[in-house]
């Protein structure tokens, strides 16, 4: 449900937002290739928190081999490179931020010592790739302090803002599905994001809509709590099963 509110936060900084948009990994496009590209990003997330070692390494040489093409061109609008561990700790960063934010909607919010845990665990986000352990905030404060500065560095403009309204509103699935599901998922993807990025999207919000969507998660973490584990895991379990099975008959991972 956040996916698309996280996929704005991330692209919310000029690089990475114009190395997405001018990616030349053809295969890897969101709105040429929506089921592959949403199921490598899934799964990324899912074995840089649920696999081993090897599994690690060996994905992270997939999405190796597509970052070496995401480089700036002299015609970009501004200078990036998908290898740059800045550019990487902040995904990582905002990644971290999204599975605390909808951890709080679905569960309330971490007690101090599981706060330090799960925050110490969502180094994986970018040490899977390129970030360095020392990089990642020493501890939740400490990564308190670096979002407040990471922010200064936002500016979302009207090129990065189209091409993300368009995901906001699930324009990449089919038109019938596209149709069916982007008021909605617009409205969760708003109300999924921190007023700055609702601001520099020049979306707006109400407290009649803040009323509407805290009804709306409140059913949603009611349902939660009752379902199987096996349910709630998904679509990450899924995806480490399917990831192990391309690892095993030689199949590309990403």
């Amino acid at each position: 449900m956040a996916g698309a509110a996280n996929v704005i936060m991330q692209l919310s900084w000029p690089g990475v937002g114009y190395g997405v948009m001018e990616s030349k990994v053809e295969s890897g496009r969101l709105f040429d290739h929506p089921v592959k590209r949403s199921r490598t990003t899934l799964a990324y997330l899912a074995v840089a928190a649920m696999g081993t070692e090897d599994e690690k390494r060996l994905f992270r040489r997939g999405v190796n081999r597509a970052h070496a093409q995401v480089r700036s061109t002299d015609r970009s609008p501004v200078t990036y490179n998908a290898f740059d561990p800045e550019l990487q700790l902040w995904v990582a960063a905002c990644i971290y931020r999204g599975f605390e934010d909808t951890h709080r909607v679905l569960r309330g919010e971490y007690s101090p010592a599981e706060r330090e845990y799960y925050y110490q665990r969502g180094a994986v986000f970018g040490t899977t790739l390129q970030v360095k352990q020392e990089m990642w905030p020493e501890n939740r404060d400490a990564f308190e302090e670096y979002w407040t500065e990471a922010m200064k560095k936002v500016s979302i403009d009207d090129a990065v803002r189209a091409h993300l309204d368009v995901i906001a509103r699930a324009g990449f699935a089919h038109p019938i599905v596209a149709k069916l599901i982007g008021p909605l998922n617009l409205f969760i993807t708003k109300g999924f994001l921190p007023h700055e990025f609702r601001d520099q999207m020049h979306y707006s919000w109400t407290s009649r809509d803040q009323t509407r969507f805290d009804r709306l998660t409140t059913v949603i973490a009611t349902v939660n709590r009752f379902l199987p584990s096996i349910v709630r895991q998904f679509p990450y379990n899924y995806l480490m099963a399917d990831l192990r099975w391309r690892i095993r008959t030689g199949r590309a991972l990403v």
